[in-house]
């Protein structure tokens, strides 16, 4: 089989010849491409966060095992995260309030359901973070079955996904959660595809290619209710198919040469070039010469950090202690690598949401630090006014080829980002924040 995997490359491909495509769709189609050829060489997975291991099987009736098929399914969820270069994202909780990583990225997700045949079939998949939040659950009324009304409440809630999973998406709607027949609605997935395009937000920094496609269910439900679900799959499409029967064992054939979708691109595309390896106050003045929405490749020093490492940060500043030096000095990016594969600098590293780390915006820069942040999303009103108050800056790049706790000092070359909130008050993302 050859299915949905190259299906996603043809999509980002498609985006670098439409000529209705902005600057920015296709330099984000293109890098996430390159991501992809870099991912086929089975070393480097193609996102930082490679996501929740979640296996969905369909058990005929006439298929015998020893029943302990979610142990023997979680066994190989185990190898695979512990013997490849994959990022562990699993944390269990020890009380309420306090958690460890399990440091073998489960437990897993593993749903078994029974059928009629005499074969067993898989969908395996891993779902990072950023789309896992990006999944919403409203209960409704029959009032909004109409399609004047319904197309109005897609629309309104599309634009509050915004890009902390990564466009361009795959978009689920579902209506209704009653089990039963249940059909595909391909008119209304045209419709709100198109919707999808209006929204301006585009593959990220502005332009058409918010949703690569749209996929609408309508399920029975319980007359006194109306639950509507809103769900999406960012661009890194990591599912395959798997089928035992008296055949054999089977698993569907993924693309292993992504770099046929990459055609030659003109890589002369006009950015600010910054070197941060000077006095931050000499960066700062450079960036607050440049607009909102300009790309900049960034070249020096960076801190990396994230969550539990912010939380760390924090307590040093409640003691006292202040913040380190090297977090005054250079820019902090959002992120970590990953299991280094031998004869690697890293593994793989790349911005993760950045609105995690909202809350702490604030009280760094005043503190000397988060002067200029660097992660993937929309941010909340507190950073832009925190920019604004104390002239730091965020900056967006692309979600892509990163670990959880430690803070590292990396060295990067032309790594690409776009200015999205400013030392004024400037925001991209302003006109489709809820907050």
């Amino acid at each position: 089989m050859d299915g949905s995997y190259r299906s996603n490359l043809q999509q980002l491909a498609n985006i670098l010849e439409d000529p209705e495509a902005s600057k920015n769709d296709r330099f984000i189609a293109t890098e996430m491409l390159k991501n992809a050829c870099v991912s086929a060489g089975m070393v480097l997975p193609g996102c930082q966060d490679t996501g929740t291991g979640i296996c969905i099987g369909k058990k005929g009736q006439y298929v015998l095992t020893d029943g302990r098929d979610e142990e023997s399914i979680s066994r190989g969820i185990y190898n695979t995260y512990t013997g490849k270069n994959l990022r562990y994202s699993q944390v269990a909780p020890l009380d309420m309030y306090t958690e460890v990583n399990t440091r073998t990225n489960l437990p897993a997700q593993v749903e078994i359901y029974a059928t009629g045949s005499d074969r067993y079939d898989f969908l395996f998949l891993a779902k990072g973070g950023g789309s896992a939040n990006k999944t919403f659950l409203y209960q409704k009324t029959k009032a909004l079955l109409n399609p004047e009304k319904l197309l109005e409440f897609v629309y309104e809630k599309i634009q509050t996904l915004g890009t902390q999973a990564c466009p361009p998406y795959h978009l689920a709607l579902v209506v209704g959660n009653e089990h039963g027949r249940g059909f595909r609605d391909l008119e209304l997935e045209q419709q709100i595809w198109k919707l999808s395009q209006k929204t301006g937000i585009g593959a990220q920094f502005g332009g058409k290619y918010f949703c690569h496609d749209v996929r609408v269910i309508r399920l029975p439900r319980h007359g006194a209710s109306c639950p509507v679900g809103l769900g999406v799959s960012c661009s890194a499409d990591r599912q395959i198919l798997g089928s035992i029967t008296h055949e054999g064992v089977f698993l569907e054939q993924l693309e292993t040469n992504p770099a046929q979708f990459l055609p030659e691109v003109d890589s002369t595309a006009l950015s600010e070039d910054i070197n941060v390896n000077r006095p931050m106050a000499e960066v700062l003045a450079d960036l607050s010469k440049i607009s909102v929405q300009t790309r900049v490749t960034l070249t020096g020093t960076l801190i990396v950090a994230r969550d539990i490492a912010h939380a760390r940060l924090k307590e040093r500043l409640d003691s006292g202690e202040g913040l380190p030096d090297y977090f005054k000095q250079h820019p902090v990016i959002y992120a970590g690598p990953s299991k280094t594969p031998e004869g690697h600098a890293t593994g793989s590293i790349g911005p993760t949401t950045g609105g995690r780390m909202d809350p702490y915006v604030d009280e760094f820069q005043k503190g000397g630090g988060s002067m200029v942040m660097i992660a993937k999303g929309n941010r909340s009103k507190q950073v832009v006014r925190a920019c604004k108050e104390n002239g730091g800056f965020y900056l967006a790049s692309i979600g892509g080829i990163a670990g959880m706790e430690a803070i590292y000092r990396v060295e990067v070359e032309n790594f690409p980002a776009f200015v999205v909130i400013d030392d004024k008050g400037n925001d991209f993302f302003k006109q489709w924040r809820i907050d």
